[in-house]
C-alpha cells in the first residue's frame, strides 16, 4: 500500500513538473512572437551630466525615426546592433537593449563624462577630454563644469596628447582634480608649459600656482592646502602672487 502511494505520489509531481515545462515552454513562445510594445530609456545621470536625451537615444534606436521599432515583431530585431549603435555616440559610455516579459524594448544608457575642457585659441574648437583620455565633443545640451586646460603659449592641445606613457600621468593629475570636489572647484585652468611643467590659476586668491611635473600628486595638493590653511588667514590672500610646491619638502611663496 504505501509502495502504491509513493508510486501516485512521483506520478503526480512528475505531471506538475511536465505541465510547468509545458507552460513555460508556451510563455516563451509567446513572448518571442509578441510585438514591440513601448521603447523604454533609462538613462544613467550619477554625475547630473544631460549630453543625451531620451529622444536622442530614441532617435538612435529607428535611424531618426525611419526604422520603427513599436509594434515590429521580434525577428526584426537586432538587440546586439542596436546596442552598438548606441555605443556609437560619443557620451555613451555604455548600453544594453532588451526584452522585458510584456514585450517592451528597454535600452539602459550609462553617458559618458568630461573631467576636462581642452581650449583652444578658437572656441568653437574646443573640445572636452573623458577619464580615458579620449576626445568628447561640446554639447549643445550641456556645458559640463570642468577644468580648462591649454598650452601656456596658447597653442592648441590635443586629445591625443593623453594617450601615450608621458601623457598618462598629465591625465592622472586631471583625473586627481575631478575626483576631488574642492581642487574641481578651486582650480580656474590648468596650463601645460613646453617644458611639460604645470601650474594653474584659482577661483579664489591671485596666486599662481606652480606644480611642476605630474608627480607626486596628492603630496603637492597636501603642501598646498597647507598653504590655504596656514597663509592666507593671517597675512591675506593678495600677499604672494606665486606659489610653488614642485620641490620636497618645499612651499616657496613670493
Amino acid at each position: 500500500m504505501k509502495l502504491k502511494r509513493k508510486v501516485q505520489n512521483v506520478l503526480f509531481a512528475t505531471s506538475c513538473l511536465m505541465l510547468l515545462g509545458g507552460l513555460a515552454v508556451f510563455a516563451g513562445i509567446r513572448q518571442a512572437n509578441r510585438p514591440v510594445g513601448q521603447v523604454i530609456v533609462t538613462i544613467s545621470n550619477e554625475f547630473n551630466n544631460f549630453f543625451i536625451s531620451e529622444r536622442e537615444v530614441t532617435s538612435l534606436l529607428t535611424r531618426g525615426g525611419e526604422e520603427r521599432i513599436e509594434g515590429s515583431t521580434p525577428d526584426g530585431l537586432d538587440l546586439p546592433a542596436l546596442e552598438a549603435r548606441l555605443k556609437a555616440h560619443s557620451f555613451v559610455k555604455d548600453a544594453q537593449v532588451y526584452r522585458d516579459l510584456s514585450g517592451n524594448l528597454h535600452a539602459d544608457v550609462r553617458q559618458n563624462r568630461p573631467i576636462a575642457r581642452l581650449v583652444h585659441p578658437n572656441t568653437r574648437l574646443d573640445s572636452y577630454l573623458d577619464a580615458d583620455g579620449h576626445k568628447l565633443p561640446l554639447s549643445s545640451l550641456f556645458t559640463a563644469r570642468v577644468v580648462p586646460v591649454a598650452r601656456q603659449n596658447g597653442a592648441p592641445l590635443a586629445a591625443s596628447f593623453f594617450q601615450d606613457s608621458t601623457g598618462q600621468r598629465y591625465l592622472e593629475l586631471l583625473r586627481y582634480i575631478d575626483e576631488k570636489p574642492f581642487w574641481r572647484a578651486q582650480i580656474a585652468e590648468v596650463f601645460i608649459a613646453a617644458n611639460g611643467k604645470v601650474s594653474f590659476t584659482q577661483q579664489v586668491g591671485d596666486q599662481r600656482v606652480e606644480f611642476g611635473f605630474p608627480e607626486n600628486i596628492s603630496e603637492k595638493f597636501a603642501k598646498l592646502m597647507v598653504f590655504y590653511r596656514q597663509i592666507p588667514p593671517a597675512l591675506g590672500w593678495d600677499t604672494y602672487h606665486r606659489v610653488n610646491v614642485e620641490f620636497k619638502d618645499q612651499i616657496i611663496c613670493e
